[in-house]
């Protein structure tokens, strides 16, 4: 037999073996056993700090495969904040699970109302205001009490409303009162480098709030001087949200980035098939 005929036959028996397994293969993807692909993790960060502080946070779940992107916060009010935030995420293709730190609570909580794509929120010593509520209320939520105010710096920015400034924590302050348990050199360079946060920002009133209507998760950070403990579980318990508790400053995502990683990957695994 000539190699023609050989190479021929080796063909025919190929072909034949193929389509005997395009059925086979058409089930396991009917059947759905091919894995959903992971949903998008979009980190918000708060007043005070900005994306570079979920660098720990992020490594860990893209290494777990999850696509993560770091929002940049405009930090001007959580209703403006949130419509740049909705913009944001009307870019990105399949599910997505909002994350956010402090201030950054109260932007996710109004962005991802009536967003479909959102499959959960997780709250990391974060504002999960109800509507109508502003920061300032908030932080008298559960009798607790800080004393963040009371450490600001103002400075002008353009194109402010009259009485609006950026408000900074006072450098001095920052390292006991935002990041008592990161080194000090590491506390006083996120002093240095704080964004600042409009003034407004903490008297606008939220609109209505998207935990009402989807599943959320909260970190309550115990050792908390931004935002009194006793508040964070009061407004996770007021959005029956999944609770974590840990010894922690506010910088939690900082101090704490494999439990908040953790949180927010059963976050997505439970809400996302």
């Amino acid at each position: 037999m000539s190699f023609k005929h050989r190479a021929g036959g080796l063909l025919a028996v190929l072909v034949a073996a193929v389509l005997a397994l395009a059925p086979a293969a058409d089930a396991l993807t009917t059947r759905g056993v091919a894995p959903a692909p992971k949903p998008t993790i979009v980190l918000v960060h708060g007043a005070f700090a900005d994306s570079s502080g979920w660098a720990d946070v992020a490594g860990k779940l893209t290494g777990r495969g999850y696509p993560v992107l770091a929002f940049s916060n405009p930090l001007r009010g959580p209703l403006s904040d949130a419509e740049y935030l909705r913009l944001f995420l009307d870019t990105i293709d399949g599910p997505v699970v909002l994350v956010g730190h402090s201030y950054g609570g109260a932007v996710i909580t109004n962005a991802a109302t009536g967003d479909p794509d959102v499959t959960a929120l997780v709250y990391v010593a974060a504002y999960a205001p109800a509507a109508g509520e502003n920061i300032l209320a908030m932080n008298a939520l559960g009798g607790g009490h800080t004393e963040v105010t009371d450490h600001l710096v103002t400075r002008p920015f353009p194109g402010a409303q009259p009485g609006d400034m950026d408000a900074y924590i006072d450098p001095a302050w920052f390292p006991q009162g935002f990041a008592q348990d990161l080194p000090r050199a590491e506390a006083r360079f996120l002093a240095a480098s704080q964004r600042p946060g409009a003034l407004a920002a903490l008297v606008t009133p939220s609109g209505e709030p998207a935990w009402e209507d989807l599943p959320s998760w909260y970190v309550v950070a115990k050792q908390d001087r931004i935002i009194p403990p006793e508040a964070e579980r009061a407004m996770a318990a007021r959005a029956g949200s999944k609770t974590v508790s840990v010894d922690s400053s506010h910088a939690v995502m900082i101090s704490h980035p494999g439990l908040v990683a953790d949180v927010v990957h059963n976050a997505a695994r439970t809400t996302v098939r």
